[in-house]
């Protein structure tokens, strides 16, 4: 059993997730990371914990990522789900198939990852879920449209979640980042934020390696905006 505690980066092979996982390397954690491309595992390995592939769209890798974690370290004490980008288009051309697809990428894998660790956490008594969300939850972006409407259904489920289980000691929080300089610059984006310059990605770590800590243990059910001002209208 690891004498650290543990988090477990799901999506973490690049941009946010990757920079999440060496954030928390850096203060102490022990870190499992995962990702479908296979640089999750080779950076799980590189920050001398735990790396696997696998796919946040298949259960049953979920479910040996986890159970790998548990047997290099013997607890989970956060998860950082991040993943990467469900079907675009005009809303009224996705197909039904592209709808669900983006269900799954970003709603039931939260889910399907929080139904696996909830019960080591209890056991525990207590633990962190960090989603890693997007700005265009409460003001949808018909850049991203599958985006929009499955990550505020993210956040009425985390609202549920946190209340039923925030006297447990077990918390969910959302963070929602605007565009980040691990993207291309456009102008027109740029133009949009208040703050005059894309977020660095290491600001959205710092971000979600304090939501993950015992240093935001009274926070939970929130979905925080790390947008350089994007959404002050909300």
């Amino acid at each position: 059993m690891s004498n650290k505690q543990v988090v477990l980066v799901v999506g973490g092979g690049s941009g946010i997730g990757a920079d999440s996982a060496r954030k928390l390397a850096e203060d102490g954690y022990d870190v499992g990371v995962m990702s479908s491309s296979g640089k999750g595992e080779v950076l799980g390995k590189e920050l001398g914990g735990l790396g696997f592939t696998g796919s946040v769209l298949e259960p049953k890798d979920l479910t040996t990522f986890v159970e790998l974690a548990m047997e290099r370290f013997g607890r989970i004490d956060a998860v950082v789900n991040c993943t990467g980008h469900g079907p675009k288009g005009d809303i009224m051309k996705i197909s039904d198939d592209d709808w669900h697809l983006g269900m799954d990428y970003y709603l039931m894998n939260v889910i399907r990852m929080t139904r696996l660790v909830l019960p080591i956490m209890q056991k525990q008594g207590g633990g962190s879920i960090v989603n890693i969300s997007t700005f265009a939850t409460f003001e949808p972006d018909p850049l991203f449209p599958t985006s929009g409407v499955f990550r505020a259904s993210l956040a009425a489920y985390s609202k549920l979640f946190s209340t039923q289980f925030a006297a447990e000691n077990i918390r969910m929080n959302n963070v929602l980042p605007g565009f980040i300089d691990s993207l291309p610059s456009t102008e027109d984006r740029l133009a949009r934020i208040p703050a005059g310059r894309y977020a660095k990605v290491r600001e959205l770590s710092e971000t979600v390696a304090f939501l993950a800590s015992d240093k935001s243990s009274y926070i939970t059910g929130q979905n925080l905006r790390v947008d350089g001002g994007l959404t002050s209208s909300v």
